[in-house]
C-alpha cells in the first residue's frame, strides 16, 4: 500500500477565486462582492487570497484601494496579480508593475510565459527577452520589499514541447528572487499519471514549487493531488471551481482531502467545518447556483436514496459515508422517493421530528410515498411537502386554512396589475364563513399567490414575511405532448428559512398551485409552532 506524504514544514492554499474565478462566464464580481468574499475566504483559513489584477482594470483597482483602507484580515494575506513588464521596457518604468506596487500588498504573484510558442506568438519577442522580463520583474519586486510568487504560464504543455526553455524559466524567476514558483496547467489538458514526471523534473531546481489546474479533463483536483504527491509545497484553487471555461481545481476539495485524508493540520478544524457554509455563500454573492454534487459540501454529498443504503445507515452511518459530513459543515440527508425503503421513511421521519419506529405505520408511509411518486411527485427534493404528507398520514396535520375554490383567467394583453387574476375562496381558522378574494398578477402564479396572500393576511399577518425564491417547472411524460402531466417544485423563504414544495397536474396551473398552496401550508404551520 503506497503511504502518504508527509505534511511539509510549511504550505500554502492559494485561493484565487477574485481573480481567475472572476473570469467564468456570466459571472461579474463587484468591488464589495469582492470584499464579502475576502473575509469569508478569510474564515476559511486560506493562506493567501488573489484579488484581482490592479491596473489592469478599473474594478480591480478600486477593490485594491477599498481593501487597503477596510480589509481587515485575520488569517490569510491579500495578493496583487499582474505581469511580467511588457517587452522592451525596464520594471521600473512600467506603469502596469507601478500598480502592483500602488496596490499595497505584502505578496504579489506575477504571471509568466513559459511555453517557447506563447513567447512568439503571443508576447511576440524572442525567448531570451521574455527570461529578461522575468528576471528584471521578479528582481524589481523584491527590492521593493514584496514576496513574489510567479506563475509559469501553460507550464506543462510547454515542457512538452520545449523542457529545457521551460525549466530555465523557472530557474530564472527563482534566481530573481521568486519565493514559489507555480506550475500552471493553463489549458487543464493534463492527466494525473503525467503529472509526477514533470513537477520532479522542476523540483530540481531547488525552489519551492506550487501548482495551479484547470478542470478542462475533469482532473483538476486529481492533478492538483499528484503535484502535491511529487512535492509542491502550493496549492492554486477557486471555491466551487469557479473559473473560465470548465473551470479550476476546487480549492475546498483540495482542502478537505488534504485535512482529512492525508492528516495534514493545513486550518484549523472549526473553520473546515465552515466549508459547507462559506461555498454557499460564496455560491449567492456570484449568483452561481451552487452544484449539488459538489464532494464533501454539496447538498447530495452526504445524501442517500436507495433503501439498501438507509438499512445500512441505520446500523451504522458511516457504512455508506467516507466521512462524518460536520467535519465539513455538512449533514446526512436521507432522500424519500420511489426508491426508498421502510428505513428510509423512519431516518427521514426521524430527522423531522416523528417517531416512525411503529413498522406497520412506516411501511404504510412508505407504500403511500411510492403511489404518490408513480403520479409524478417527488419528495426528494421538497421536504416541506412530505413532512406535510407525513403528518397527514399519522392524523397530527392541523390545516390552518382552507381552500374550497379557485381559479385563474389569463390573457395576452396586460394591465398596470399584470397579465393575470386569479379568485380564492377560502376559510382561515377562526372564520364563520368562506370569504372570496381575488388578485392580479404577472402570469397565473403570481396572481394567485397575489390572491391567497390577500385572504391569509387578516388572520396570518406573517405570510407579509413569505417570497417567493425559485420555480421549475418539469414535462413529466413527454410522449403526451402538450397534455403530459406537469410537476412544479417551488422555494419559499422567510427571510431566514427556505423550503420546498411540490405540485404535480395535468397543467402548469394546476401544478403550481399545489406546491403554493402547501408552500403556504407548511410556512404556516412552522410560523404557529
Amino acid at each position: 500500500m503506497t503511504s502518504l506524504p508527509v505534511a511539509p514544514d510549511a504550505f500554502h492554499v492559494f485561493d484565487t477565486t477574485l481573480r481567475d474565478g472572476a473570469q467564468q462566464e456570466g459571472l461579474r464580481l463587484t468591488v464589495q462582492d469582492k470584499m464579502k468574499i475576502a473575509r469569508l475566504l478569510d474564515e476559511l483559513n486560506v493562506t493567501f487570497i488573489e484579488g484581482g489584477w490592479p491596473g489592469a482594470n478599473p474594478n480591480d483597482t478600486a477593490f485594491f484601494a477599498l481593501a487597503a483602507k477596510e480589509l481587515e484580515l485575520k488569517n490569510a494575506k491579500l495578493v496583487a496579480f499582474g505581469s511580467t513588464r511588457r517587452v522592451g521596457m525596464t520594471a521600473a518604468e512600467d506603469p502596469l508593475t507601478q500598480a502592483l506596487l500602488d496596490a499595497q500588498t505584502e505578496v504579489i504573484c506575477l504571471v509568466a510565459k513559459s511555453h517557447d510558442e506563447h513567447v512568439f506568438k503571443a508576447l511576440h519577442t524572442t525567448l531570451e527577452e521574455n527570461l529578461a522580463m522575468i528576471s528584471d520583474t521578479v528582481g524589481h519586486l523584491v527590492a521593493q520589499g514584496r514576496r513574489v510568487f510567479v506563475d509559469c504560464e501553460h507550464f506543462f504543455d510547454g515542457y512538452k514541447a520545449n523542457p529545457d526553455y521551460a525549466l530555465e524559466v523557472v530557474r530564472v524567476a527563482a534566481d530573481a528572487g521568486a519565493e514559489v514558483v507555480v506550475l500552471c496547467d493553463t489549458n487543464g489538458g493534463m492527466l494525473p499519471s503525467q503529472m509526477a514526471d514533470i513537477v520532479t523534473a522542476a523540483s530540481e531546481i531547488g525552489v519551492d514549487l506550487g501548482v495551479h489546474c484547470h478542470n478542462d479533463t475533469g482532473c483538476a483536483v486529481a492533478n492538483t493531488l499528484a503535484a502535491v504527491d511529487a512535492g509542491v509545497v502550493h496549492v492554486q484553487g477557486t471555491v466551487n471551481g469557479h473559473g473560465e471555461r470548465t473551470g479550476n481545481a476546487n480549492i475546498v476539495t483540495v482542502l478537505a482531502n488534504l485535512q482529512l485524508k492525508y492528516g495534514w493540520p493545513l486550518v484549523p478544524a472549526e473553520a473546515l467545518r465552515e466549508a459547507t457554509r462559506i461555498s454557499h455563500a460564496i455560491a449567492d454573492i456570484t449568483n452561481q447556483a451552487p452544484n449539488n454534487r459538489m464532494p464533501y459540501v454539496g447538498m447530495s454529498a452526504f445524501a442517500h436514496k436507495a433503501g439498501l443504503h438507509a438499512s445500512a445507515i441505520k446500523v451504522d452511518a458511516n457504512l455508506y459515508q467516507h466521512i462524518d459530513p460536520a467535519l465539513v459543515g455538512n449533514d446526512m440527508r436521507m432522500l424519500v422517493s420511489d426508491m426508498a425503503g421502510r428505513a428510509n421513511i423512519q431516518i427521514k421521519g426521524n430527522e423531522l421530528g416523528y417517531d416512525l419506529s411503529d413498522r406497520t405505520m412506516a411501511a404504510r408511509i412508505t407504500d403511500k410515498v411510492k403511489e404518490r411518486e408513480m403520479q409524478g411527485y417527488s419528495y426528494e427534493s421538497a421536504d416541506a411537502s412530505f413532512e406535510l404528507l407525513l403528518r397527514e398520514e399519522l392524523g397530527v396535520l392541523e390545516d390552518l386554512f382552507e381552500v374550497t375554490a379557485w381559479r385563474v383567467l389569463t390573457g395576452h394583453e396586460a394591465g398596470p396589475e399584470g397579465d393575470s387574476e386569479a379568485t380564492v375562496k377560502l376559510r382561515a381558522r377562526g372564520d364563520d364563513g368562506i370569504s372570496a378574494w381575488v388578485g392580479e398578477g404577472h402570469g397565473p402564479l403570481n396572481a394567485l399567490d397575489v390572491a391567497l396572500r390577500r385572504g391569509l393576511s387578516p388572520t396570518f399577518p406573517t405570510v407579509s414575511d413569505f417570497e417567493l425564491a425559485d420555480y421549475r417547472v418539469r414535462l413529466l411524460d413527454q410522449g403526451h405532448g402538450t397534455d403530459a402531466i406537469v410537476r412544479t417544485l417551488i422555494d419559499t423563504t422567510d427571510g431566514v428559512h427556505t423550503w420546498t414544495t411540490v405540485g404535480v397536474g395535468t397543467n402548469v396551473i394546476e401544478a403550481s398551485y399545489e406546491a403554493l398552496y402547501d408552500a403556504y401550508r407548511w410556512g404556516l404551520l412552522k410560523a404557529s409552532a
